[in-house]
């Protein structure tokens, strides 16, 4: 087992570098109407005039910067993003999005993305949403792709060159959850530790990394009885780019301690086992329902380059000293090695695939 660390803080300085959408994912892309014809780009919206710190609910200073663009391009730009949104929720019928309008825009210069967040607005009962425009990362468009695919999730995002749209993943971000609702009487802590012990299990599945408190939701839907808990990853940046096993674990992150040893007070080694397996069951079946789907997916992924040679080798090497298996050391690429973990879990069904709840240290 790997020595549950928590990444350098000159990891955490250091930004992934982007990559590029090949030509395989792109023709992937059209054939699942993901790729569209976009009236507003990333670029565009770069062209703001000036900001505004935007301040949360209580004051203070968040990360997001309100943008104020030229008065006679206003018209036209928030045009342009009604019909992205209607893109993204209704195929494009426009007819349906006449009563909404664009409210902010706001922009983050923190993280690889640099996103512009889109504040939408219905005007007859004021009911918010929102959507993002990124940089196209083909990392990113894996994850989220992946998130589709093999999670319970369901998820919109439209590429389209270097642009990138993502709708908005609703719930409690993971740290405001840690610190304010974990230890709510009115959520049963056998829910919470059920649902880490998936989450857990679909990141190291299909490697997706740096599921640190800040980079999940927890949404909690009311049931007849009690309540049911969902863990959903909402930053997708790190698909498939480190090196190292364990990173690909949220139960190592330092932030996610006081979840993880949370859980731990509160479930069986054996009961941890069962969930695994559970959810080992539920990701092949998702894949076996997307067999032709994902098998081009992988296919593409296969081909690219999505981290340099040297995080590659690192983890095809701590994969196949986890699963006692030989096969991933003839993986060259990330994409093979997000194979292969599927391929290793129908060969080891039945087996827990990673040690239940061993906290960061």
């Amino acid at each position: 087992m790997d020595a549950p660390t928590d990444p350098s803080a000159l990891e955490r300085m250091l930004k992934k570098p982007s990559y590029p959408i090949g030509d395989d994912l792109r023709d992937y892309l059209r054939k699942y109407r993901r790729e569209r014809q976009l009236p507003v780009t990333y670029e565009q919206l770069r062209h703001f005039q000036d900001t505004i710190p935007l301040t949360d609910a209580a004051g203070r200073n968040t990360l997001w910067e309100t943008v104020i663009y030229p008065a006679a391009e206003m018209n036209a730009l928030n045009e342009g993003l009604k019909r992205i949104y209607a893109l993204l929720r209704v195929d494009g019928d426009a007819s349906v999005m006449e009563h909404l309008f664009i409210d902010r825009v706001d922009f983050c210069a923190f993280g690889n993305s640099t996103p512009f967040r889109i504040r939408i607005v219905n005007a007859y009962n004021d009911n918010q949403d929102y959507f993002y425009v990124k940089k196209a990362d083909a990392s990113r468009v894996y994850g989220l792709e992946l998130e589709h695919l093999l999670s319970p999730n369901r998820l919109n995002f439209l590429t389209s060159g270097n642009t990138l749209i993502e709708e908005h993943i609703a719930g409690i971000p993971g740290d405001i959850f840690i610190e304010r609702w974990l230890r709510n009487k009115e959520l049963k802590p056998i829910r919470i530790a059920k649902e880490l012990v998936k989450f857990n299990e679909r990141c190291f599945v299909r490697l997706l990394g740096d599921m640190r408190s800040y980079n999940f939701v927890v949404v909690i839907t009311p049931d007849f009885e009690d309540s049911q808990i969902r863990i959903r990853a909402m930053d997708f940046d790190q698909q498939s780019y480190h090196g190292r096993k364990s990173f690909y674990l949220p139960q190592y992150f330092k932030d996610n301690t006081p979840l993880t040893l949370f859980c731990a007070q509160h479930l069986h080694v054996k009961t941890a086992q069962q969930y695994q397996r559970e959810e080992q069951t539920l990701i092949l079946q998702r894949a076996e329902l997307s067999t032709t789907r994902l098998g081009l997916l992988l296919d593409a992924m296969g081909l690219d380059t999505l981290a340099p040679p040297e995080n590659v080798v690192s983890l095809r090497e701590g994969l196949a000293d986890h699963f006692k298996s030989p096969s991933y050391l003839g993986c060259e690429t990330m994409g093979a090695l997000v194979r292969e973990n599927l391929k290793s879990l129908r060969r080891t069904l039945g087996h827990a695939t990673v040690p239940p709840f061993s906290p960061a240290s």
